[in-house]
């Protein structure tokens, strides 16, 4: 998101923080600009009916989330609730009550909104069964573990979605952070794990060339300037100075606060926080050199974030308000912070965290090959039951030829697959003085004489040939 586009109030409330539910007011304020001296700042000036691109929310359910913020944001007297409810009103439920209230239109459309997400989770279980090929299972029970919307009734979107909505995404969240840690520690594993399994397979020098490589990319991406503590007078005055463009001597902290509050709703949320953020990772991190993982920078910037919140925001609704930040700057550890470590300068696992992540990789990789020996013994299996009806087939091929050629053999007409008579014998023969054409014939009678049937009766009457 650009400086000319914001979230709005309610998108700070929900999606910035740990609730990330609704939305309020299609508007977006335009980045604040300074004036002449560079300390003052101009009003601002509102765009009606822009598009604002929200973050994702890294939820499953993110869409689903979303679509419902959307529907609601239609809905006036939802809006005007909105307005005046605190955070502990929207996370106990009584927001929810505000439901039964919406207009016709946006119950029905928050209905169709439901059953697909429903028929969305059914889908995924579905293909999650079929994937094992289990069968007699109870889908009505397992859509119970998606626990952002009510199963009980698959049809209508009622409060308790709302409120069950509120609340999944409010304790999801809460979790997110700790995940994203969980996960890059595997991450930082996988990569020692892999680099060493390399290191294996190498003769004696080529190991010692690539140790010292290794050497090398660690002490060059060590080696960079300093980097300021989150949150301390250095480090925001820096912002000021080179990102906002002001002269550090007028630093002050109401207009920094209101400099960077790029939607106008009174609050720094986790993105407004992490972009302060970005002239000291740069400091760290370049994507055009070897030894610099954007992953890890990431990581950082995360724990930056995480670190300014702790000692900033006081109520921990992952929000700051501008009586926080105010309230920061007169701490000492504002104006003498000590020194930050970054990752580099931090132990992410131990040695015994990496023998266990290997040995659960040994595991995982154990019934990998157990089950694809299985999928060769079941492929192979196969193949001699297709063999088997090929020659089978190959059998009764020749069989049904060889009785052709013994019926051809024997005089009698070949048949089809099925016995019919491929071509029917002559039904008629000549009278009086005229000759029988071998069986098979198919010439026509002379003129005025009468066809007859041949029977054992009247074959008396009948020349025959020898």
């Amino acid at each position: 998101m650009n400086h000319s586009e914001i979230k709005i109030r309610w998108k700070a409330v929900f999606l910035q923080q740990c609730l990330l539910l609704l939305t309020y007011l299609a508007i977006v304020l335009e980045a604040v600009p300074i004036d002449i001296d560079k300390t003052k700042v101009k009003a601002e000036e509102q765009v009606e009916n822009a598009k604002i691109d929200n973050p994702d929310t890294g939820l499953y359910y993110d869409v689903y989330l979303r679509q419902v913020i959307d529907v609601l944001e239609t809905d006036k007297h939802f809006r005007e609730k909105l307005q005046t409810a605190d955070i502990e009103a929207i996370k106990s439920g009584k927001l929810s009550k505000e439901l039964d209230l919406v207009s016709h239109h946006v119950r029905t459309r928050l209905d169709e909104l439901k059953r697909q997400e429903v028929a969305r989770l059914r889908m995924l279980i579905k293909a999650k069964i079929d994937s094992f090929q289990d069968s007699g299972i109870d889908h009505q029970f397992l859509l119970k573990q998606f626990e952002h919307l009510n199963h009980d009734n698959p049809h209508t979107f009622e409060a308790k979605d709302l409120d069950m909505l509120i609340k999944a995404a409010t304790s999801d969240l809460e979790n997110y952070d700790k995940t994203r840690h969980e996960e890059f520690k595997k991450y930082e594993m996988m990569k020692e794990h892999e680099r060493r399994e390399y290191l294996k397979t190498l003769d004696e020098e080529k190991r010692r060339q690539e140790e010292a490589k290794y050497e090398e990319l660690k002490k060059k991406h060590s080696n960079h300037p300093k980097v300021n503590h989150p949150g301390s007078k250095d480090q925001l005055k820096e912002v000021w100075e080179e990102a906002d463009g002001l002269d550090p001597n007028d630093f002050d902290p109401k207009t920094f606060f209101k400099l960077h509050d790029v939607n106008n709703d009174h609050f720094l949320d986790e993105q407004e926080l992490e972009a302060l953020f970005t002239k000291e990772l740069e400091k760290v991190y370049d994507p055009k050199n070897e030894e610099d993982d954007m992953v890890e920078m990431e990581e950082e910037r995360l724990r930056m974030r995480e670190h300014v919140m702790n000692e900033v925001d006081i109520n921990k609704d992952r929000l700051v308000t501008l009586e926080e930040f105010l309230r920061a700057t007169e701490k000492k550890e504002f104006l003498e912070p000590e020194s930050w470590e970054t990752l580099d300068q931090q132990q992410v696992f131990t040695e015994d965290d990496l023998k266990e992540f290997e040995s659960h990789i040994s595991q995982q990789e154990d019934e990998l090959n157990k089950q694809a020996l299985e999928l060769q013994k079941r492929k192979e299996e196969l193949q001699r039951q297709h063999d088997h009806l090929q020659a089978q087939r190959q059998e009764l091929q020749q069989a049904v030829q060889q009785m052709e050629q013994k019926k051809l053999q024997q005089g009698h007409p070949p048949s089809g697959p099925d016995g019919e008579l491929k071509f029917q014998p002559p039904a008629s023969q000549p009278v009086g003085n005229v000759q029988n054409h071998p069986a098979g014939g198919s010439q026509p009678l002379p003129p005025g004489s009468i066809p007859v049937q041949e029977t054992a009766a009247g074959s008396d009457h009948v020349q025959s040939h020898p």
